[in-house]
């Protein structure tokens, strides 16, 4: 089945994906935005994304996905777990919120080609959302860097923590970075959306995005190596760079990267390991151990969890485990068997980041900007849709009068 020339609208229907996984909790706006209006807008930029999908797909074409197949699989699995209430009402709300977001991406599955048009749409609305932040800490430098927040960048125009902000920004740059170096776009246009973004991470002190966005780059770039001589060079740049940042600049990142913490603090992940200690001693039943305890907001003891794969085993079980890891197994192994090339690379920096953050990251089990990523990975690993064969012209047949085929007899 052929994907065919990508509608604009499709374009749309991302951008408000986009808008939903944002989230409705944060810091505190310039404005007063209640809660409830957040979540409406939210909710309502998913629905608007299904109808529209829906819209521009009404045959219900959809191309083959291991990974959307997978956050099927998944989907059942909370709705299991959700029905029992013991996460409340909420439990199912997030199950429905769930079932409108896998079933977006079943519709925009048909034009799932292995092209880079979802790149691009993920750039440009990510930048977007960037923009807001820096809009913010222009116009109000202090609600910008609260104390409350340690003095790390958040958003005060739309709620978003540093953590989300720093996500956002290595996202992008890393793809960016992987587009020039693919000659997919200028330096210009590159640095435009580079260094701003650059900044704006460096301001959220945001450890695990930079993280994630270095190794992610390595190993997005090493896949390069043999076939592209652009790669080699940036390769052998940021290592000599690396190199002279880290003995000249020693102490300065290592103010930076420990945030003013006290090694005791640093040691158990800001107080996370806490939470996850008391979580895995918690007793359960062997209902909740295979299943969990339904989809809720991602805390134990009205404390955040911070841990993709320990909250999903608390919300939806081994079994939501199983089906994550099977995600990422399956989405890495068939960026492993793919040739070399532009969009495997970019496959391969969003599966190492989405790895990586979910250590330190909650959203791999519920409709979140992780999966979205992952999402954007698992098209660019799609493979060229076949074109349909032309169909060759009847040619009419041309009677032949009787005398002349009495000729060709004799």
């Amino acid at each position: 089945m052929s994907g065919g020339h990508t509608p604009k609208i499709v374009g749309t229907v991302w951008g408000l994906l986009v808008l939903n996984t944002l989230g409705s909790a944060g810091a505190k706006t310039i404005v007063p935005l209640p809660r409830s209006l957040i979540q409406m807008v939210t909710m309502g930029a998913l629905v608007a994304a299904f109808a529209l999908a829906l819209t521009v797909n009404l045959r219900l074409r959809i191309r083959p996905s291991a990974y959307v197949f997978l956050l099927t699989l998944l989907l059942v699995s909370s709705v299991i777990s959700s029905v029992h209430l013991e996460s409340g009402f909420g439990a199912l709300f997030r199950c429905f919120r769930l079932a409108l977001f896998v079933g977006t991406l079943w519709l925009l599955s048909r034009w799932w080609d292995g092209g880079l048009t979802f790149v691009r749409h993920h750039i440009r609305m990510y930048f977007a959302v960037l923009g807001t932040v820096a809009a913010g800490l222009v116009v109000s430098p202090g609600a910008a860097l609260p104390d409350l927040y340690g003095g790390r960048l958040v958003g005060d125009l739309w709620p978003l923590t540093p953590p989300q902000i720093g996500q956002y920004a290595a996202v992008i740059i890393g793809l960016t970075v992987l587009l020039v170096l693919g000659r997919r776009t200028n330096g210009t246009s590159a640095a435009v959306v580079i260094v701003p973004s650059f900044v704006l991470l460096a301001l959220t002190h945001t450890r695990t995005a930079t993280l994630g966005l270095f190794i992610g780059l390595a190993l997005a770039i090493g896949s390069l190596i043999l076939t592209s001589a652009a790669a080699r060079r940036f390769f052998t740049w940021a290592v000599l760079c690396g190199v002279v940042a880290a003995v000249g600049f020693a102490s300065a990142l290592q103010t930076w990267f420990l945030r003013g913490q006290s090694k005791e603090n640093f040691s158990s992940l800001t107080g996370r390991a806490k939470v996850w200690d008391a979580l895995l001693a918690a007793p359960r039943t062997t209902g909740e151990k295979f299943f969990g305890v339904g989809l809720g907001d991602k805390s134990f003891g009205g404390l955040p969890i911070d841990n993709s794969w320990l909250a999903v085993y608390n919300e939806q079980g081994l079994i939501g485990v199983t089906l994550v890891a099977a995600i990422i197994i399956v989405l890495g192994g068939v960026a492993l068997l793919r040739p070399p090339s532009l969009s495997r690379a970019c496959a391969i920096f969003l599966i190492s980041y989405c790895a990586i953050a979910s250590y330190t990251e909650a959203g791999l089990g519920d409709a979140s900007p992780y999966l979205l990523h992952l999402a954007l990975a698992a098209s660019l690993l799609a493979a060229p849709a076949q074109a349909a064969p032309l169909a060759m012209p009847d040619v009419p047949r041309q009677h032949t009068p009787r005398w002349a085929r009495k000729v060709e007899a004799t």
